[in-house]
């Protein structure tokens, strides 16, 4: 197996390789560059911070050795990022008109412009905070980013230092200059030109950039919390202050001043990362939304309305029909925000349930829950309060909920609730009837057009009631359910996916046809590993899509020989999640779900995998779906066994892609008619994208 934290760092350093490619448009290299940084951040607040755990309570050196293998690893792909940006994409903007100027390349002109800029919008909104035997050193928040000023008293000839807080409600890309001169630096890079201003009557030696990355693992003890909700908002709170695993500074910082640096906040100088440009990377997407250049950005894409949900008013009469398949971006998710809002009016609806892990900040999902629940309608709102980084966000839909009538439930105690499914139950002539949304993706239209994902709607009486007894377990704490249809983790999704597995290991062993494809995010579970090995030595073969982490190490010789292993990466994130089983004997069995193959998700999640029932959604899935990821290579690379990835295809980016054979399918359909943004719309899009 490979190692997982080694396989996280390949995987962003595949997303990085979309920022160095000449063959991506130049904005959405950019945007991968800032997706690299933010993949980093969460890497060290979640898998660093959990190895230097785990070396502060054990006294094996192994421990020691590979959390330095781990940051030398790192450290590698922080220089690589940092060359993207310096050495590629800066000159590849400025050859296309766009000029980004470090601090360093602030002239005169530049200065004299800024000037007024720095005294009027930042001056007031900066704090510099004094470190002396009166001042300790102040708590500074993860991920902030401040500046380390050196002075001195030019009368007793003492040095001073200072940290100023760059201020997170100010824009980090600042653009200057008119027309033909338009210029464009960061906001840190302004302070820092005109700093001395914060410091009259004291001479300035110096001032750097850095940013302190901690531990951000949430923890909270469900058997002791009275309030989850407050005990979680507690524990965000303390996160802001958690352990530091990494110091990132600007690399012309003195040796002594990040020694001195390293020492007040407690961190080891292999855990130092010099910086030779933006600090934070991440906050360089913005300059793709201050730039108004199309023709540097993939073309725009509207996503392909199918026919049959043209008509929101007839949307349930068609799934009581038959189950509707939505390929998602490339098919329009508003036909699942009609299905919940066209519950939340009809009055023969008598009861709504969901799961809501993640949603957009202006969630019409949401809003339709709160219309149903004013409307008298029985709603019931499962709301993940620790998805990781959106905890404070759900927080307040839960409040909201509540407050609009909506009964809202938190799931199961010491489990994550990472299904997503809705339930509507209607009163119909013939009596009640189920409809149900099952999902690879989160309820968020945003990430619904830049996400790969699935949408199931269905009627179907067999896979409705699983869903109600699954909504009964999530609210009412119901003991080993047993499902059928669906596959359910914590329960036995692990149990029913080794057992396919060793389905077809059986028939390959007996001369039957066999075969397997999966799709999906990570693949760690070493149990799953190991039946996929058991299966290739049985003569399967076993054809895996995996978009990031990857412990299995395909092509071993009798061990794993039969395993292939792609990773595609593109313009879109593939966050979808198939299965294919070819089922000697009869027909294939094809599964979606929220589920990766992972320990957490078959133990420590509320997963939800479904079968694809109706045949000619199975067919689609075989000739439409799996059969263009297997023949489109160009935005494939293939795992080799020494941990390396060599694309699929010569010439990788311009032989024919997954992701574009699908836009190309999606363009053939009606196009979601999308209306446009009210000016209060346009005003809120715009302070979002600040």
């Amino acid at each position: 197996m490979f190692n997982r934290e080694l396989s996280w760092l390949s995987f962003d350093r595949r997303v990085l390789e979309l920022a160095e490619d000449d063959s991506v448009p130049l904005l959405e290299r950019v945007r991968f560059l800032s997706i690299v940084s933010s993949n980093l951040d969460e890497f060290f607040e979640i898998r660093v911070a959990g190895i230097m755990q785990q070396e502060e309570s054990a006294s094996h050196p192994a421990t020691r050795e590979f959390l330095l293998e781990v940051l030398e690893k790192a450290r590698s792909l922080v220089e690589a990022e940092q060359a993207c940006w310096k050495d590629r994409l800066v000159p590849a903007l400025e050859s296309a008109g766009i000029r980004f100027r470090s601090r360093h390349q602030l002239d005169d002109s530049a200065r004299k412009e800024l000037s007024p800029l720095f005294d009027r919008e930042i001056l007031p909104a900066l704090t510099p905070l004094a470190i002396d035997p009166s001042h300790p050193f102040p708590v500074l928040t993860n991920k902030g980013l401040y500046l380390l000023v050196l002075l001195r008293d030019p009368v007793s000839g003492e040095g001073r230092r200072a940290v100023v807080p760059v201020p997170r409600v100010l824009p980090r890309v600042l653009a200057y200059g008119a027309d033909h001169s338009r210029c464009f630096t960061l906001l840190s890079h302004v302070i820092q030109a005109f700093i001395d201003r914060l410091f009259p009557g004291l001479d300035l030696l110096g001032s750097w950039a850095f940013r302190i990355t901690r531990n951000s693992d949430l923890y909270v003890d469900e058997e002791e919390a009275g309030n989850l909700l407050e005990a979680i908002e507690d524990e965000i709170r303390n996160l802001r202050k958690g352990a530091p695993v990494r110091l990132e500074i600007e690399s012309d910082a003195p040796d002594e001043e990040t020694t001195w640096l390293l020492k007040s906040i407690g961190l080891k100088p292999e855990n130092a990362f010099r910086i030779t440009g933006p600090v934070n990377m991440m906050r360089l997407g913005s300059l793709v939304d201050l730039v108004a250049r199309p023709d540097l950005l993939y073309p725009t894409f509207i996503p392909a309305l199918p026919t049959e949900c043209a008509d929101p008013s007839r949307l349930y009469d068609r799934i009581s029909r038959q189950d509707l398949l939505l390929h998602h971006p490339y098919e329009s998710f508003g036909p699942v925000v009609d299905f919940i809002r066209q519950a939340a009016r009809d009055e023969s609806v008598v009861a709504i349930k969901l799961t809501l892990y993640r949603t957009s900040g202006d969630s019409p999902v949401v809003e339709a829950l709160k219309e149903a629940a004013r409307n008298g309608k029985q709603v019931t709102a499962l709301v993940e309060l620790r998805a990781r980084f959106d905890e404070l966000n759900n927080i307040e839909w839960a409040r909201q909920l509540e407050e609009a009538g909506a009964h809202v439930v938190y799931g199961l105690t010491g489990l994550k609730t990472h299904c997503k499914a809705c339930l509507v139950v209607r009163k119909e002539k013939a009596g009640l009837r189920r409809y149900a949304h099952l999902g690879t993706g989160n309820y968020n239209p945003r990430t619904a057009r830049i996400y790969t994902d699935f949408s199931l709607l269905t009627a179907d009486e067999e896979i409705t009631s699983e869903v109600g007894l699954l909504f009964n377990v999530l609210t009412g704490n119901l003991g080993r359910p047993k499902f059928r249809h669906l596959l359910i983790a914590p329960f036995e999704l692990s149990r029913r996916i080794i057992d396919l597995i060793e389905s077809e290991a059986s028939a390959a062993r007996s001369g039957r046809k066999s075969g397997i494809f999966a799709k999906v995010n990570s693949l760690v579970d070493p149990e799953v590993i190991e039946a996929l090995c058991r299966a290739s030595q049985a003569g399967v073969r076993v054809e895996l899509l995996v978009r990031g982490v990857c412990c299995l190490r395909p092509g071993v010789p009798g061990l794993s020989e039969n395993v292939r292993v792609r990773s595609v990466l593109g313009r879109f994130l593939e966050h979808s999640r198939i299965f294919r089983f070819e089922n000697s004997g009869g027909e294939p069995v094809i599964l979606l779900g929220s589920a990766d193959w992972m320990q957490r998700n078959f133990v420590r999640r509320v997963e939800c995998v479904f079968p694809v029932r109706d045949k000619s959604l199975r067919r689609r899935i075989e000739q439409e779906i799996i059969a263009t990821y297997a023949e489109r290579l160009g935005d494939a690379k293939e795992l080799r066994m020494d941990g390396s990835y060599e694309p699929c295809a010569p010439e990788a980016r311009r032989a024919p892609c997954a992701q574009d054979a699908f836009l190309s399918l999606a363009s053939r359909h009606q196009p979601e008619q999308v209306s446009a943004p009210s000016k209060k719309a346009r005003g809120r899009s715009a302070r979002r994208r600040r």
